[in-house]
């Protein structure tokens, strides 16, 4: 019997033969029976192993291997998940869904958790809970999503629910109890965001000016989301000593959520950029100031007092209440219907279309990264896409555009235009500078401008002679008619 039961190369548990034939009493013979030594395919491979337990030692002991190397790789599966999910191979979907919950609800958000326990129970496990983990496939998370579309379950309810699952069955592959995710890839893509209605700048102006009349706690909520961009659970969260009107900023450190509608709790923010300081304008620091007016002390239990936005005995806004006064008001102020969430992006909206750049809008909405700045508004921006258009429409017709036609080239000058014979020829009359007598009505005295004349070769006037510097007159010159 030595030879059929063997220990196999991890350092706990043993791996050896088994069958289920009976003796005469109706016993079952197991690892004894003698037809395990003749035939080497009767039978199945068992494995069993001692797992440390915090009250005692546990003995965990699984069969129905069909060859010894199976029941050694789940043997050694279930040794190296004893520090974290239990990697037994009878393990079924159920009891491994609910040991996943019981791990993540120390790590989680209490309304996280609240989501994630209602797919699970009212969704998955019912199911898939008694398919074996190990034996859990792609058809059968297919087969699930075709029913739930077939009992009117939205694409949106569906894809949450298979994302909590790829979740759980994610968090087995990191513990090295499966192999492979079966839920991915994914079995439906992600559904579209529905497209989100933003209140123009004249629907939000009429909200307030009427809000301000009819409800001024609402007004000022208001005034505060669209002027900060703030979710709404960190607006409701909101304490006065986070709030720092002389030095114009806030702090974000706690958001406000409501567990199944009903239990308030306070809660860290969505991310961990989330928490930081956000400015203020001088808009906000009147909303804020009013409110500082109205202090009331808590008396919430379990809730620390002294919020910015309560109620009249202090507990803080419900998430509820002031989404539903928040539609009954716009229906009063004859505005269009949208969400206290749509506030933020009417924020970010008329941030971007006033031409803040968009790394500022990021940070001051507190977005973890720039692209989810950039994918969540890039549609609502639609002024600045026009304007984009309309740079790339003019440059590309500049571009377009045939270039002018060159100068003409001037005509050269015939050659006879200018002949030098013919022009520019200066007779020079030099003022005389012997003393000679022009008091005669016959002379003329010569002008200071008529040292210089330029005239025609066939009009040339006959000059006064010059005398020279000795008081001599020139020469005459031979004239046409061969006089001296």
């Amino acid at each position: 019997m030595e030879a059929i039961t063997m220990r196999s190369a991890t350092t706990r548990g043993r791996v050896y033969r088994r069958c289920g034939c009976r003796d005469d009493l109706h016993h079952q013979l197991g690892p004894c029976c003698p037809k395990l030594l003749a035939d080497p395919d009767h039978g199945t491979w068992t494995f069993v192993v001692d797992l440390p337990s915090p009250a005692r030692r546990r003995t965990i002991r699984r069969g129905g291997f069909s060859t010894r190397e199976e029941a050694t790789q789940a043997l050694r599966r279930m040794v190296d998940s004893a520090g974290g999910f239990l990697a037994d191979p009878n393990q079924t979907v159920a009891d491994y869904l609910t040991a996943w919950l019981q791990a993540k609800a120390m790590t989680l958000k209490p309304t996280t958790t609240v989501r994630y326990h209602h797919y699970v129970v009212d969704d998955l496990i019912p199911a898939l809970g008694k398919i074996r983990l190990d034996d859990l496939g792609y058809g059968h998370i297919a087969a699930f999503v075709r029913a739930q579309f077939a009992g009117g379950r939205g694409p949106v309810t569906v894809h949450r629910i298979l994302a909590t699952l790829s979740s759980a069955l994610g968090e087995a592959v990191r513990h090295h109890r499966l192999d492979h995710n079966p839920a991915r890839p994914t079995i439906i893509p992600r559904p579209t965001a529905a497209e989100r209605h933003i209140w123009s700048i004249d629907e939000a102006v009429t909200f307030l000016r009427y809000c301000h009349t009819a409800d001024p706690l609402m007004a000022d909520l208001v005034e505060v989301l669209i002027g900060t961009g703030i979710r709404k659970g960190e607006a409701l969260a909101l304490r006065w000593e986070d709030v720092h009107l002389d030095k114009r900023v806030l702090y974000i450190h706690t958001t406000l959520s409501a567990i199944d509608n009903n239990r308030l709790v306070i809660t860290t923010p969505k991310t961990r950029s989330s928490r930081n300081w956000v400015a203020i304008s001088g808009r906000v620091a009147a909303a804020l100031q009013r409110r500082r007016r109205e202090l009331c002390p808590s008396t919430a239990e379990g809730l620390e007092g002294n919020f910015v936005f309560h109620r009249a005995d202090g507990q803080p806004l419900h998430p509820e209440y002031a989404l539903n006064r928040f539609h009954l008001l716009s229906r009063e102020a004859g505005v269009s219907r949208t969400t206290i969430h749509d506030l933020r992006h009417l924020s970010a909206t008329i941030s971007i279309n006033a031409g803040v750049p968009l790394t500022v809008v990021s940070k001051t909405l507190r977005h973890s990264t720039l692209s989810t700045t950039a994918n969540v508004y890039s549609h609502l921006t639609a002024q600045a896409a026009r304007e984009a258009v309309d740079v790339i429409d003019k440059t590309l017709t500049r571009a377009d555009q045939p270039p002018p036609p060159p100068r003409p080239i001037p005509a050269p000058r015939p050659p006879c235009d200018h002949i030098p014979q013919l022009h520019n020829q200066m007779t020079v009359i030099r003022q005389p500078t012997s003393t000679r007598n022009y008091s005669s009505p016959a002379l003329k005295v010569p002008r200071a401008c008529d040292h210089l004349a330029t005239t025609s070769q066939r009009n040339i006037r006959k000059a006064a002679p010059a005398s020279c510097e000795n008081g001599l007159r020139p020469a005459k010159i031979a004239g046409r008619d061969g006089g001296i």
